[in-house]
């Protein structure tokens, strides 16, 4: 639990809540947020997924203090004890439930998963969440989000570089896409997450090495599984020039069942989620380094699946052209595990585009506020490449003390 004298670090903006979020809860520092969207004419202060995420964070902390303005466009937050899901609010037999209204269908999944993955390693005890609900996403959206797929195949591997590598799951239970307006998405996944570690280790990655071999997944929702084949097809038709060890998985499944929330007469009535498909590749190294795309039909359709194949595999070629060790996505992920670990320099090969996007920029930033020191720059091996030296904080794992 926090030191209730400790100053409150103070940031300004909606963008980068969650990040700023984890950070609090890994480090211990209380934060507050203000001005959150208070330009907004329609939709001024928190948005219904960054209070789900919230919420959520609620339940996996044992001793955490919110507080929100009266419009909702400033946050308080003061971080206790990461406790895991086995005592958080709502869990049964270990299991926490965590339901996805259908306000947050705007974002997918991964926007919940990927801060809890930073968490879970330093946790007391184990995470086993299920998420549910109308708003539950598993496919890419419009808002950034990468697929569940793209998670579970190109960012979770590389926790195994931090000496966190057993029993990770990710189970997709039942797919859903991003629903048009007056649809719903109706997802379920099972996240679990039992290893727990003392400090992470230290990071050495400056070799990207070269491209051996592409996976990925087509998936079709409420579709015909023709769908599937012809986006396949079109990507293949790409990819196969460059790498021929190239094999994408088809995976087709009926639109998910969810209650009617217009038949008041027929409480037992059920009504369609939305329909859609996609496509995620990931394409890995010969050192083990990960680069991902991710393609999804529109809501509203309109789009082809031979667009969605050639614009999935255009895109992972764009991603691996970046060059580096880590792609844009996942570098936020690599970024705050080294600076977590232990009190050595770890250094990482990134690309240019990488290192200087938004959010690589604004969490080094972040990471300053937070007590971490600054970040190194250096040329790397490779034309456009850039080493970022990163200095560990040392903050380790207070609720377990074995490895």
């Amino acid at each position: 639990m926090t030191d209730q004298t400790q100053p409150l670090l103070r940031f300004t903006g909606h963008r980068h809540l969650a990040i700023r979020l984890v950070l609090s809860t890994l480090t211990g520092r209380p934060i507050r947020i203000s001005n959150i969207r208070s330009n907004s004419p329609t939709h001024q202060g928190l948005q219904p997924h960054e209070v789900s995420f919230i919420r959520l964070l609620d339940s996996i902390t044992n001793g955490s203090k919110i507080e929100f303005g009266m419009s909702g466009s400033t946050l308080v937050y003061r971080p206790g004890l990461i406790t895991g899901s086995a005592e958080g609010l709502g869990a049964s037999n270990g299991v926490l439930n965590h339901e996805i209204s259908k306000e947050c269908r705007t974002r997918g999944i991964t926007y919940f998963l990927i801060p809890l993955c930073l968490l879970a390693p330093f946790s007391k005890s184990p995470f086993n969440i299920l998420f549910t609900g109308p708003g539950c996403i598993t496919s890419a959206t419009s808002s950034g989000d990468p697929s569940i797929d793209t998670l579970r195949t190109a960012i979770l591997p590389l926790y195994k570089n931090f000496g966190v590598d057993r029993n990770l799951e990710i189970r997709i239970l039942r797919r859903s896409c991003a629903p048009s307006r007056g649809k719903l998405a109706g997802g379920e996944v099972h996240f679990v997450f039992p290893h727990q570690i003392r400090l992470p280790r230290t990071l050495h990655l400056l070799n990207a090495g070269w491209v051996k071999r592409i996976r990925g997944v087509a998936y079709a929702i409420g579709v015909s599984g023709s769908n599937n084949a012809r986006a396949i097809d079109a990507a293949r038709g790409v990819l196969n020039k460059f790498v021929p060890d190239t094999y994408i998985f088809s995976d087709v499944s009926s639109a998910p069942l969810l209650p009617s929330p217009s038949d008041s007469n027929d409480p037992s009535g059920k009504t369609k989620g939305a329909v859609g498909f996609g496509l995620s590749l990931v394409a890995e190294s010969s050192t083990g380094c990960f680069y991902s795309s991710d393609v999804a039909s529109p809501p509203d359709g309109g789009t082809t699946p031979e667009d969605v194949g050639k614009q999935g595999a255009y895109q992972l070629l764009e991603t691996i052209s970046q060059g580096g060790c880590v792609e844009k996505c996942a570098a936020t992920t690599v970024l705050v595990l080294m600076g977590m670990g232990s009190e050595d320099v770890g250094r990482l090969a990134l690309g240019r585009d990488v290192v200087g996007s938004e959010e690589v920029v604004q969490l080094g930033r972040d990471l300053r506020a937070f007590g971490g020191a600054g970040w190194g720059f250096r040329d790397g091996r490779d034309e456009g490449e850039v080493v970022v030296s990163v200095v560990g904080r040392g903050v380790g794992n207070v609720g377990r003390k074995a490895a």
